[in-house]
């Protein structure tokens, strides 16, 4: 996507009334979704260059013999064995019969939770989720943590809305895993039957979950628990056992995201029969492992997952499904290869100082804040100057000797790579916190902000245009500057900014002043809501809250860093904008997106961005300058009057 190309906008829109058509409206109308996607615009068509990169890479790898054990032969194996779909689809099911006899084999809740404790060393999804991550309340240590887990669903309310769309998806839901089992060997009576009893069992795990909304509250989803406590509340789950299942000691005082959820999943232990269990478990079994049998397999998943759910009407290529594996496998390996051949230090350099100019502006503006006191602004910009900004790719690469990967099974590399990333987290507990660490892969297309450590990530994959070109500043800081500011507006979310500077959850605000500012954030989820994102669907304020924080922090602190990157004012123009409205030009092309109706539906219910549309004529229908440098007037769809406009950071 060009950055200034006047075809990409459409200039039949006026840009107070809708700046995201204005700006992208051309793009969107050339630029159909491709068949194998559900979403496409700047995000996608990065990503989908940097795949073509990294194909590149691998193909150059898997040209020549490597040393054994070593990155580039495991890449090399990898990518050979996930190609070779013909021994994939002769092979078929057989690698998870043992797994499966595994599952056959339980003859007591004992032997029940021992396998559970197995299945999620490999990945596979089933009741709850384990983790070891920094405690909340004390980021210094690394504790042992359970989430709600186990739907093959989207989320709780795809099991207990009663609109249509909600049965259909059921219904059809109800079809795949009794096409799963039917592939699996079940004839069609007892692939119905079984898919009939697993969707009654989720159901039951669905009414026990809390709802997304719900689980925005950081310190709702902080219960720590003595093991006498969590065995009171489940005792039918021997954790003892199920600890040294999933190879981890000296648990003593857990944190239980969802006290009620382990509640009914221990009830459930004791009042549904272990044969409901095992067709539980051994549908996620194969269905979580569904794109790596065969064809049928993979056919059937993408079938429900991609397009009932999301209308996609055509699978990737598989050499973009394999390198996508590949990525998410051991991204760090792969990250190395394409940052040498792809990342220039000088984009480095010039983020340094692009990080430098956000966070700059970001002072500048708590300390003009009206609603915070003095105390409080204090703590903030203590806590905003201990912000570590990660840029590019990690200072240490993560260590794969351990990890055995070779051309004999793909789905035992699938395997092996599963249970290598779960004992590397495993073994965390109780450990120093590695502060190096990243939790994304240099190629990928995203940033991030990570509470706990106090730290805003951007990969080196998102480091490109169009929202990073290093050729107009404008552009860029409208871009990536926004983006900057988003990520470090999240440290002062209504979910971030529960933490402190070492990030730790503790309570650093005046009552005051968190009164003001959930009064002030209520503006932003009023507005939201009253977004329509498909057909009678609005958007979910409550839900999109932080995201919407951010995006309204982050344009708002990007354009006060253009300011500052910019002091003399130049005004010269390019294709007939101004820096000044080329910056929001950057902002907008950066969100630039079209769904399809299905995949909007869906992200709406479960996402917590806002559609892109609503991301850009949301933040910017709050956003004084963008009146001013727009032209915008009280007759302009985008217009609220000064008094309606949510303004926190």
């Amino acid at each position: 996507m060009n950055q200034i190309n006047l075809r990409n906008f459409n200039r039949k829109v006026k840009p107070g009334d809708d700046f995201f058509e204005f700006v992208n409206g051309g793009w969107i109308k050339h630029n159909p979704i491709p068949a194998t996607e559900m979403k496409w615009g700047s995000f996608y068509e990065l990503w989908e260059r940097n795949l073509k990169n990294l194909h590149l890479l691998i193909k150059q790898v898997a040209k020549k013999n490597q040393r054994p054990g070593s990155d580039a032969q495991k890449i090399s194996d990898f990518f050979r064995a996930a190609m070779d779909i013909k021994k994939i689809n002769a092979t078929g099911l057989k690698p998870l019969e043992s797994e499966l006899a595994r599952i056959n084999a339980i003859k007591s809740v004992g032997d029940l939770i021992k396998v559970i404790a197995h299945l999620h060393t490999l990945g596979v999804s089933s009741v709850w989720y384990p983790n070891v991550e920094q405690d909340d309340k004390n980021s210094s240590r690394m504790i042992f943590r359970l989430y709600q887990h186990g739907l093959g669903l989207p989320d709780r309310d795809h099991y207990l809305k009663t609109d249509p769309r909600s049965k259909e998806v059921r219904k059809e839901y109800i079809w795949y895993i009794s096409n799963i089992f039917k592939l699996a060997g079940y004839k069609p009576a007892e692939a119905k039957s079984a898919a009939n009893q697993i969707i009654e069992f989720e159901t039951r795990l669905a009414r026990a979950s809390m709802t997304r909304v719900e689980q925005r509250d950081v310190h709702k989803m902080y219960n720590k628990f003595t093991l006498a406590k969590l065995k009171k509340i489940s005792p039918n789950i021997e954790w003892g056992a199920y600890f040294q299942g999933i190879g981890i000691r000296g648990v003593k005082d857990p944190i239980v995201s969802q006290p009620n959820f382990i509640k009914e999943v221990s009830l459930m232990a004791k009042n549904v029969a272990l044969g409901r269990w095992q067709q539980y478990l051994r549908f996620h079994l194969i269905s979580d492992f569904s794109a790596h049998l065969g064809d049928k397999f993979e056919k059937e998943s993408f079938h429900f997952y991609g397009t009932i759910l999301n209308g996609i009407e055509k699978i990737k290529p598989r050499w973009k499904r394999v390198v996508n594996i590949i990525d998410d496998a051991f991204g760090e390996a792969l990250g190395r290869l394409y940052v040498e051949k792809f990342f220039p230090n000088q984009a480095k350099q010039k983020m340094d100082q692009l990080v430098v100019n956000v966070t700059n502006a970001y002072a500048d503006r708590i300390k003009k804040l009206d609603w915070m006191s003095a105390p409080t602004k204090k703590k903030a910009l203590k806590k905003l100057s201990a912000i570590v900004c990660k840029i590019g790719y990690p200072k240490k690469w993560r260590d794969y000797s351990k990890l055995s990967i070779n051309r004999d099974s793909h789905l035992q590399n699938i395997i092996n790579a599963e249970v290598f990333e779960f004992k590397r987290t495993m073994v965390k507990f109780g450990k120093p916190i590695d502060r190096d660490e990243w939790f994304m892969s240099p190629p990928t297309v995203n940033a991030y902000y990570g509470p706990n450590m106090n730290e805003i990530v951007f990969p080196a994959g998102i480091l490109q245009s169009p929202y990073f070109s290093g050729t107009d500043d404008a552009l860029d800081y409208g871009a990536i500057g926004a983006i900057i500011g988003h990520e470090l507006t999240h440290g002062f979310d209504d979910q971030g900014s529960h933490f402190d500077e070492k990030g730790s959850l503790r309570n650093w605000w005046t009552k005051q002043d968190r009164k003001r500012f959930m009064k002030k954030a209520e503006v932003l989820v009023k507005q939201f809501d009253a977004y329509v994102a498909i057909d009678d669907l609005h958007v979910n304020g409550k839900l999109t809250l932080g995201e919407n924080i951010a995006d309204l922090g982050g344009l708002a602190i990007g354009y006060d860093a253009f300011q500052i990157a910019n002091p003399r004012r130049m005004s010269a123009k390019i294709a007939g904008f101004t820096p000044e409205q080329r910056f929001f030009i950057g902002f907008a092309i950066g969100e630039c997106a079209a769904y399809r109706p299905k995949a909007l539906r869906e992200r709406t219910l479960v996402d917590p961005h806002s559609p892109a549309k609503y991301r850009v004529n949301g933040a910017l229908s709050n956003c004084d300058i963008f009146y001013e440098i727009f032209d915008v007037k009280e007759d302009n769809a985008l217009y609220r009057p000064k008094v309606e406009r949510a303004k926190i950071w």
